[in-house]
């Protein structure tokens, strides 16, 4: 109010009029009731482009204009038809062409005028690069062991003591994730050192390394120009060899031995004085040493690894699939340069593959305890792993190791179009979008591709049309779930891994845009991939140092002890986050730097329909970052800029036909999520079905 009355001053021997102070007090309320909700790292020229305002009433009569540096119009429209109802506000699109390059500015005339966030249209190549770059230097900066890259957030290595590692059974759990028992030593040491750190904690998963590693090998052998050998300052390779590197580490191929996690974040429930990684709050050097000989500190000090099972019994499918198709990748990526690396990765995927479990009954495995990634479906990454073999053969100009047990490509085309089919007839088709627990958005197009590559042999369980018309499934359910949301997400705000889905969506959409020709599905492709970088009803970009409103106050130890609190450097850009869910977790652990500093929850006023965000330390729940949760970013900031791959493209020639008008009504339910209120971590909820 002082702001206000700060304005009513004498000017030439006048008092501003009572009716001006009014005004101005009218234009304050109803600017801090009316918001534009913009793409922050901007918009694609040459598109068809939308913003969103949100205001507390109605906009009968209003209009738009988008203005340019100099102020002026450059485009301008009536206001279009209100898109549904956010908590109080009403949601009105703001739909523009981008159809010059500058830096620009929406302003909305009417009874609630608003004023956008500065925001730029420009090449995808200019726009998206940064954020590839900003991706990298999040799995840099999550780097574990000797062999980390010094930067502003990292000064030390950390858990040197994996190298030395003792293996132990995996452990039992009761219903409330406590470890029943003492851990049980398997007699084997195991170095486990290196690897990142799977989220805002120092756990190291098979389970999310398996996920980042394949998108990442593909991104490198996809997109040369924009995470290969071409891509500069952004070249993934090194990164995606340090992944590998720690996968052959858990993956013994003389004894078929496979270990899947280092370190435990859950209790102990024979012995609650025993501490594990997520109760303490530090950095990552101080654990070698944490405690001197305190026995509550053994097991941070001294990280236990579990072992999957016996040597050389069968292994998990979800698990064996992807860490087959990681290893395949590894061979198509460095055959040529590090050709020994190449080889024993191509065997190691063979034998994998061939031990995987696929009559498992029970819990796959995931980590101990398994809620903390409660994976149920497996077939769509058995159909990845023997696709990824597929193209290692089809595409090794004959420089293939001599124990291969088949060196026909097509022996493992016909395998990876079995678990297309059987995933596309199984329990959970379509039932889910690209992400960790669901890589048939990835395998489909994938396979479609290798069918092609293949000359198109008979005989095969499925078609191309058949792994197109799956894709579209995944896909209807996602334009479905955006019919009902003002703002067009095609995944519900109030659930876990809300943004990671968004970047997994935008990827699927243009892999179908590809094989269809279909540019409607382009522009779902952009709108999702707005929707997690700023166009949504938080105003927020939920990728660190993408756009310029962004999570400041990380559930990420290194980033809360070491970063800064306010968005300027050093923070840990490329970082992406969960994103809006059902809930804002609490729990404070010494030695966190609270944050926001002042306190308070900026974006609670936009929070509505059971969905919330909050930028705060405590809240794993919407501002821990993970691996896996970032991967689908690279990829999908990179088929942004490339539009298709650059290697490995489908000949298949697909009519248009294939683009019709998308249906509202979706052919599958979402999945049941399952809630753990654990520290650290997403873990399954419930996601309600679209109406």
């Amino acid at each position: 109010m002082k702001s206000i009355y700060a304005a009513v001053q004498r000017t030439s021997g006048a008092v501003v009029c009572l009716g001006t102070v009014l005004l101005l007090m009218t234009s304050l309320a109803r600017a801090q009731n009316t918001f534009i909700r913009v793409n922050q790292v901007g918009y694609e020229l040459g598109t068809s482009s939308r913003a969103y305002l949100m205001a507390k009433g109605l906009e009968t009569g209003a209009s738009f204009d988008v203005e340019d540096s100099s102020g002026k119009s450059v485009f301008s429209s009536p206001l279009g038809a209100q898109l549904g109802q956010w908590g109080s506000f009403a949601v009105y699109p703001l739909d523009f062409p981008a159809n010059c390059a500058g830096v620009l500015v929406i302003k909305v005339r009417g009874p609630f005028p608003a004023e956008s966030p500065s925001f730029r249209i420009d090449t995808a190549q200019k726009l998206y690069s940064q954020g590839i770059r900003n991706a990298l230097n999040f799995y840099q900066n999550e780097r574990d062991g000797a062999n980390f890259i010094k930067t502003p957030l990292r000064t030390a290595a950390g858990h040197l003591n994996d190298q030395h590692a003792t293996s132990y059974d995996s452990p039992q759990f009761d219903s409330n994730d406590l470890i029943i028992g003492d851990l049980t030593p398997t007699g084997a040491t195991v170095d486990a050192s290196g690897g990142w750190w799977d989220a805002g904690d120092y756990l190291k998963f098979v389970e999310t390394h398996s996920y980042t590693v394949a998108l990442m090998l593909i991104g490198i052998r996809d997109f040369p120009e924009q995470m290969g050998a071409s891509a500069g300052s952004s070249d993934f390779s090194s990164e995606a060899a340090f992944g590998l590197d720690w996968l052959q580490k858990m993956w013994d191929d003389d004894s078929r031995t496979l270990y899947y996690q280092v370190g435990i974040g859950t209790d102990f429930e024979n012995n609650p004085n025993t501490l594990s990684d997520h109760d303490v709050w530090r950095l990552p050097q101080v654990d070698d040493t944490l405690g001197g000989t305190d026995p509550t500190l053994v097991f941070v000090r001294h990280r236990p690894v579990f072992q999957a099972g016996p040597a050389g019994s069968k292994i998990s499918p979800n698990l064996a699939g992807r860490l087959a198709a990681d290893f395949a990748e590894c061979y198509q990526v460095f055959r040529v340069t590090k050709p020994d690396l190449g080889n024993h990765c191509l065997v190691s995927a063979e034998h994998i593959l061939d031990l995987a479990d696929t009559s498992l009954s029970g819990n796959l495995l995931t980590t101990a305890p398994f809620d903390f990634y409660g994976e149920t479906e497996w077939r769509d990454d058995m159909e990845l792993g023997a696709t990824e073999l597929y193209f290692a053969l089809a595409n090794s100009d004959g420089r293939l190791p001599s124990d291969l047990a088949h060196s026909d490509p097509k022996f493992y085309l016909g395998v990876a179009a079995h678990w297309a089919h059987a995933y596309i007839t199984g329990p959970n088709d379509a039932a889910d979008t690209l992400n960790l627990y669901d890589v048939s958005g990835l395998a489909h197009f994938e396979l479609f591709r290798a069918i092609a590559e293949a000359g198109h042999p008979g005989g095969l369980e499925v078609s191309q049309s058949d792994l197109v018309a799956d894709l579209r499934k995944q896909l209807e359910n996602a334009i479905a779930e955006a019919n009902s949301d003002p703002f067009g997400f095609g995944f519900p705000w109030d659930v876990y891994d809300t943004t990671t889905h968004g970047a997994g969506l935008s990827v699927m959409a243009r892999e179908y845009a590809l094989v269809t020709k279909s540019d409607a599905f382009d522009e779902y492709s952009r709108r999702w991939d707005a929707n997690i970088l700023g166009a949504n009803a938080w105003g927020s970009s939920f990728i660190v140092g993408d756009g310029d409103t962004f999570p400041k106050c990380m559930q990420h130890q290194v980033a809360n002890i070491v970063g800064s609190l306010d968005g300027a450097p050093p923070i840990l850009s490329g970082a992406l986050v969960e994103g809006p869910n059902s809930f804002a977790a609490t729990g404070f652990l010494s030695g966190m730097r609270k944050c926001p500093p002042a306190g308070g929850d900026l974006f609670k006023r936009f929070d509505a329909g059971g969905a919330i965000y909050k930028d705060d330390q405590q809240s794993y729940s919407t501002v821990e970052p993970a691996i896996d949760l970032t991967a689908p970013s690279f990829l999908m900031f990179s088929w942004r800029i490339a539009r298709l791959p650059a290697t490995l493209i489908p000949s298949a020639d697909f009519s248009s036909a294939l683009d019709q008008t998308i249906v509202s009504k979706p052919n599958a339910q979402w999945p049941e999520r399952r809630n753990n209120a654990s520290r650290f971590r997403r873990r399954n909820t419930v996601i309600p079905a679209p109406n």
